[in-house]
């Protein structure tokens, strides 16, 4: 029955008689190799704080706050919210989650601002939402940065950590009605230059270290 297929093994390689049976055997796939993704989501992170960080520390005087609006949509927005779909790609459930949500979170700042502009949400309503979506975020960043003390380096432990008190500081801020430039809010805004500052670092070291090791991370604080 099958004498037709065992005379053409030598020029079909790729079928075999198993058994009786015929199997058709195809080569398998090349793998993709994906870069890691993190470098990009901690520097779009990074710069975003920065920007609006260095309005919340020193007032509108010194940095109009708009200037951070369109890097809220695009880099710690968009490309941020990439890099967390590619994290799902490297099966690391931790960065998806992380830049995922942060990739959102300056995607709905952005949002938040553009009501405000369009006048669809009152001046005088803006600190209490800004306070409670830091209050909201806050709450998932403490479960993260618990977690990432046992599953991820220091250098990625910091970054929550600093991220942690800075959110706290501006809700808090935010509660009490500060202004940017003064009171909880700045205080919160220096925080949160000191986060991009070592987010930066981070994403720098994964770029340095993809090819041999040269900036330090450190291990996991409670392995």
């Amino acid at each position: 029955m099958f004498t037709g297929v065992i005379g053409c093994q030598g020029q079909f390689p790729g079928i075999w008689e198993v058994g009786g049976m015929s199997e058709v055997r195809t080569a398998a796939p090349p793998v993709s190799v994906l870069a890691n993704p993190a470098a990009l989501g901690l520097a779009g992170f990074a710069l975003t704080t920065f920007l609006l960080s260095v309005h919340n520390a020193m007032g509108v005087s010194r940095e109009p706050l708009l200037v951070f609006w369109g890097f809220a949509i695009f880099y710690g927005g968009l490309a941020q919210f990439c890099a967390g779909m590619w994290e799902f790609k490297t099966g690391n459930t931790f960065g998806a989650t992380a830049f995922s949500t942060y990739g959102a979170f300056w995607m709905g700042v952005a949002a938040t601002v553009l009501l405000v502009l369009l006048g669809k949400l009152a001046v005088a309503d803006v600190t209490s939402t800004l306070a409670w979506i830091l209050t909201a975020f806050a709450i998932f960043n403490t479960y993260m940065l618990l977690i990432s003390a046992r599953t991820q380096n220091t250098a990625v432990f910091l970054v929550f950590l600093t991220l942690e008190i800075t959110e706290i500081l501006l809700a808090w801020g935010n509660f009490n009605g500060d202004a940017a430039g003064s009171g909880l809010v700045s205080l919160g805004g220096w925080m949160g230059i000191i986060t991009a500052i070592v987010a930066w670092y981070t994403s720098a070291a994964i770029v340095a270290n993809s090819k041999r090791p040269m900036l330090p991370v450190g291990g996991a604080l409670w392995p």
